[in-house]
């Protein structure tokens, strides 16, 4: 730990945060107009239309034919058609406009830092970052230099989880910098993919906050239990009565144990809490898999205490460790969730979807053009490998893009950070920090009733060390789980009825029939939908690590980006096809490159 004596923590000395996204932001738009506007003038592209087209994106024009002579481009059909093929997607993706990025206002409005993510830049105490060490932190951010990122002075040995991710390139797809807080028309996305989160001290922060803390009462609580639980019965009433809780309601407005901690998009509120597509057995080649998993033991929580709590702040290991549930079970309660997606790869819930979704022989989508073959079928294009690969490839891809919203214009801080401000409020030790919770959470039954279970106004967590080390907004997860569904709905027939759905028993050892009304309505796309949830919302609200809004928003991104990659990917088939694929929105997106 760096030496406390040595580092500035007066107040006084605390300077404004530099601006983060400027610098780098008005650099990379500046690059990418110039570039845009001397390929567009040097190779005679017509239009953004023209550009846009796959259909025609291994042609050159004559202007560029004498271009790319001039670089010494062979002559030779095959290579000018892969020239062309790169050129004009490169250019496509240059004319997507540069939207704004606009934040909540609150690394400006609180410069202390109390709104702002700094979990690991060292701490001085509960809800402030050290001065100085803040200075190291938004510099690195502002330069986006290597140099400046290895400054940063940490409280800890727990190191910031890939910063410099956020900056990176991408030769497939949308640059990260051109999504943002409008839409992505280019991209078939006429709602906003990252608007604004919350402001620390509205309402709709406080409410999320409510949310979390009544997940973390129900952590252990079978999800077929919600409706006999007493527990879940007073989070639906008060979600209910808060106006900007923004999750799924009846149409009377009320939320019900069924809707309790669900996702809205189509498909999300029918059958059991579980998506299909991850706990129906499958196989792995020849390796049979039961989707049986690893969870840890009920009842153990952590981040209670004001010790334990400033010392992951700060990056320290509290030598606590999760302790493994001995019995192997189906992913049936909050906690599951959390461990799974704790441990989890990266794609790693989209690639059983896409196993079991074989196992159920879920048909192609009836735009690909082996779906009615008679002498071929798909393989390294639009076959098991392409798909198998591209679920991969695009988790990859698209991290780079929500890592720039998360470390270069948001900052969101975690909730753990707001249970310390809760922690701090309620013990009359808030003093000169700046940042305030609304009184919608401060006077909620979710906190009185966390105090009365775990003697602590703290927001308890699933891990010993609370997040990962990097920025709340958008989730990780939930932009993987928009962009690897995309790409599934791409490939597979999503109005495909699931047979049989099953779900698991309240204490996860097996698997039982669902026999609801809804049973014969669970559809490819939907559970799709649902698993993007299940594992955002599990390393999420169920982990007590993200915010609702951190997930909803992310998957929309995810899907953006995926739509994107796609409008590049085809443009490399020599079969010819048009697919079309519903959306989260519920409308229908097209891709094309006949």
């Amino acid at each position: 730990m760096s030496d406390l004596k040595s580092i500035e923590s007066s107040p006084d000395n605390l300077l404004a945060p530099t601006p983060l996204p400027h610098l780098k932001q008005s650099n990379r738009r500046m690059f990418l107009g110039k570039m845009s506007a001397s390929l567009v003038g040097a190779l005679a592209v017509p239009s953004a239309a023209a550009a846009q087209t796959a259909s025609d994106s291994s042609k050159l024009s004559p202007n560029n034919q004498a271009s790319a002579a001039s670089y010494g481009i062979p002559d030779n059909p095959r290579v000018q058609a892969s020239f062309a093929i790169r050129l004009n997607a490169a250019i496509a993706q240059a004319l997507v406009p540069l939207p704004s990025h606009q934040t909540n206002g609150d690394q400006q409005r609180y410069p202390d830092g109390s709104a702002t993510y700094t979990k690991v830049v060292l701490q001085d105490s509960i809800g402030l970052v050290n001065p100085a060490a803040y200075r190291t932190f938004t510099t690195a951010l502002a330069s986006g230099k290597p140099s400046d990122f290895e400054n940063i002075i940490i409280g800890g040995t727990r190191t910031l989880n890939g910063p410099q991710g956020g900056l990176a390139f991408t030769l497939e797809g949308t640059d990260s910098h051109q999504f943002g807080s409008s839409p992505s028309p280019h991209n078939q996305e006429t709602e906003v993919v990252v608007p604004a989160p919350p402001a620390f001290s509205s309402p709709a922060w406080g409410t999320e906050l409510t949310e979390l803390y009544w997940c973390s009462l129900l952590r252990d609580t079978a999800f077929t239990d919600y409706q006999t639980s007493p527990v879940a019965a007073a989070a639906c009433a008060e979600l209910t009565s808060m106006p900007s809780y923004a999750g799924p309601r009846t149409h009377s407005g009320h939320v019900t144990p069924n809707l309790l901690f669900r996702g809205y998009y189509p498909g999300e509120t029918l059958g059991p809490y579980i998506s299909q597509l991850i706990i129906t057995p499958s196989f792995f080649g020849a390796l049979p898999l039961t989707n049986q998993y690893i969870t840890y033991q009920a009842g153990l929580n952590y981040m209670l205490d004001p010790d334990s709590f400033l010392q992951v702040q700060n990056g320290i290991n509290t030598g606590l460790t999760n302790q493994p549930d001995p019995n192997v079970r189906f992913l049936q309660n909050g906690r599951g969730l959390a461990a799974w997606t704790h441990v989890d790869v990266l794609f790693q819930a989209y690639f059983i979807a896409f196993l079991v979704m074989n196992t159920l022989s879920a048909p192609l989508n009836p735009g690909n053009p082996y779906a009615t073959s008679r002498t071929q079928n798909g393989f390294d294009t639009l076959g098991g490998p392409d798909i198998s690969a591209t679920i991969g490839e695009v988790a990859a891809r698209v991290l780079d893009t929500v890592w720039y919203q998360k470390w270069f214009v948001h900052l969101r801080p975690r909730p753990e950070s707001s249970g310390g401000i809760a922690y701090l409020t309620k013990t009359n030790q808030l003093g000169s920090l700046q940042a305030k919770l609304n009184n919608n959470f401060l006077n909620s039954q979710a906190l009185k009733a966390s105090y009365d279970a775990n003697n602590s106004w703290f927001l308890s967590q699933a891990f010993p060390e609370g997040s990962p080390a990097h920025p709340a907004y958008p989730t990780g997860h939930g932009t993987v789980a928009g962009a690897c569904i995309t790409i599934l709905k791409f490939f597979y027939d999503g109005n495909f009825v699931i047979p049989n759905p099953q779900v698991p028993a309240p204490d996860g050892l097996s698997l039982n029939p669902y026999t609801g009304p809804d049973a014969g309505s669970l559809t490819i796309n939907g559970e799709l939908n649902k698993l993007a949830h299940n594992i955002t919302f599990g390393h999420g609200i169920h982990g007590g690590i993200h915010w609702r809004s951190d997930s909803d928003d992310s998957i929309l991104l995810g899907e953006a980006f995926a739509l994107s990659f796609l409008q590049d990917k085809i443009r490399v088939y020599n079969e010819k096809l048009t697919v079309h694929l519903t959306k989260l929105d519920g409308t229908i997106a097209t891709i094309s490159n006949q």
